[in-house]
Formats: C-alpha cells, structure tokens, sequence
C-alpha cells in the first residue's frame, strides 16, 4: 500500500517498480493494480502503429515535446522487440526519446512483446493504468512494429495513429489485415521523400470508399518526423479527436470498449492457465497428448473432455 500511496503521489522510482513487477508477473503487483483502479480513467491514450522504419519513434517523441509545450503530462509505453538473449526489450525508443529523460513529466518504459502477438506486450494495459493513476495527462503507446497485424492497439486507445512511409516496396503497406479500420489518423511520414503525395493519395482513396466510424471522418496527414514538419498539425489533429470523442460520449464508449476487451483478456489467461494446472497435476495432460499423438483421440474431443471435468 506504501507503493500504491506514492504512485498516486506521482513518485516516478515507485511507478517504475510497480511496472517491473507486473512484467515479472509478480503476485503483489495484482494487489496495487486493484488498488490503483479507482484512480485511472483520467488520461488520454493514443496508440501509434506502423511498419518498421517508418519513424513512429522520432513522430512519438515529436508529439511528446508538443504536449508539453501545451504543459501537458505525457507517459510513454514503447513496445519493443524481445532480445532472443535476455529476453528484454531492446531499447532503440529509449534512446531515441532520450532528451525527454530528464524532464520529470516524461515517463518513458521500454517493455518486450514476450512472444505476445499484435504489436503490444502483455502487460502493456497494467503499464498505462500506472501511468494513469500516477497522473499522467497523456499515455502515448508505441506498438513494435513487426508488421501488419497491430490491431490490439485500437482496444487500448483512444485515438489510433497508423503511420506510413513511401517507399518501403508496397505503397500502402500499411492498409492491411485490419489497419484500414482502426485508424483515426493517418500519417504519410517521411513526406519528403518520392511517392509520398501517391500514398497519401491512396490512403485517401481507401477512407472514401469506407464509411466514417461514429461520425468521425479520419484524416491523412503528412509529416517529416526528423526535421518536426507536420508534427504541431499532427498534435492538434489528436487534440480535435480528443474533444470529438468527448463531445459525442466517444471518450466513454472507448473506455467501456476497452474493459470489456481487458477483462476478456484476463478471464482468458486466468481460465487457461488453472485448467492447465489442474490436468498437468494429475497427470491428465501428458496421457491427453499420448492418446493424440497416437491419433487414439482428436484434439477437440480432448479439449472438450478437459473443459467437461473442469466445470466448464
């Protein structure tokens, strides 16, 4: 509770043990997140996603210094690719963000996916209430990038930003397997370079042949993220969705989509993990998969075997 006390207190060393605790999976984080609960639901949270390499680091850090020059709170959630070595993450945002560090209304942390799938690490949720309950005015929450299956990132935030860049062998690269439909803005970054109005062009074309989601008509912007071209546009094209949504009850209505998608995603995990400590006890498991193995027995008849003794 003595932890809990000082997160609410804004006290940055307690909120970083908290967020090491919870990608530890350690047991009395869960206590301090329940503790911590009835005080989020305060800060803005914006999901950057995108294709590797096209700069959704450097537009985060730009949007970063915008927000505060507005004297904004921001914490900052980058997900990073797993080191195969020590299992961490791998720290190229950090750097990147570095001369936010030493500004103490920053709060920067790196996490690894894990082997977690759809561009956010696990633990990600737990890491942005932390951050919402130690007073942050803005979550930004950078997924890692792998590809073009980044979706999770819609259920965490308020507002979703799909980056783009020209050049990178596929035109709209970005516009794939879901991208299209969970973008409330979208970004031509590296707007300098050849083929980007054709992007920007095709993005566009894309949004016009879809219907706006909730009265809200996403937009296209371009950016030069290195040299800060479009970033205070970018900014304020946020800050417009943000009073959209909470003019319309959208705010709401996105945190209620969010809960239902957190607990999911618990009661998920808890109910797997005890019915698969329950058969491996006794010895079920193992016999389970000798009987498939053998083709004695499908899968799903197994499956379904094992949820029948468990209750369920």
């Amino acid at each position: 509770m003595d932890l809990v006390e000082k997160i609410l207190q804004r006290d940055a060393r307690s909120a970083a043990r908290l967020m090491t605790m919870i990608e530890n999976g350690a047991a009395e984080a869960i206590t301090a997140l329940k503790a911590l609960y009835p005080h989020t639901g305060k800060a803005f949270v914006i999901g950057v996603t995108g294709p590797p390499g096209s700069g959704k680091s450097t537009l985060t850090d730009g949007i970063t210094e915008e927000l505060r020059r507005l004297g904004k709170t921001v914490g900052i959630v980058a997900v990073d690719p797993t080191s195969p070595f020590t299992g961490g993450a791998i720290l190229a945002d950090r750097i990147r963000m570095q001369r936010h560090s030493l500004d103490a209304d920053v709060f920067i942390r790196s996490m690894a996916t894990r082997g977690h799938l759809g561009g956010l690490a696990r633990a990600t949720n737990d890491v942005v209430d932390v951050l919402d309950a130690a007073g942050k005015d803005y979550v930004l929450i950078e997924t890692v990038g792998v590809g073009q299956d980044e979706v999770e990132v819609v259920r965490a935030a308020h507002t979703s930003i799909v980056v783009a860049v020209p050049g990178l062998g596929d035109d709209i690269q970005a516009i794939k397997a879901g991208i299209m439909e969970i973008g409330d803005l979208f970004v031509v970054n590296k707007a300098d370079r050849d083929g980007a109005d054709r992007t920007a062009m095709e993005i566009e074309m894309m949004l016009h042949l879809g219907m706006a989601t909730g009265g809200w008509q996403p937009k296209v912007l371009r950016t030069v993220a290195i040299k800060g071209e479009g970033v205070a546009e970018l900014t304020r094209a946020i800050l417009e969705h943000q009073a959209f949504l909470e003019k319309d009850a959208g705010h709401r209505q996105k945190g209620k989509e969010r809960s239902r998608w957190v607990f999911r995603e618990l009661l998920q995990e808890r109910v797997t993990a005890r019915v698969l400590e329950k058969v491996t006890e006794n010895g079920t498991l193992e016999r389970l998969i000798e009987r498939i193995a053998a083709r004695e027995m499908d899968p799903y008849s197994a499956v379904e075997e094992v949820l029948k003794k468990a209750g369920l």
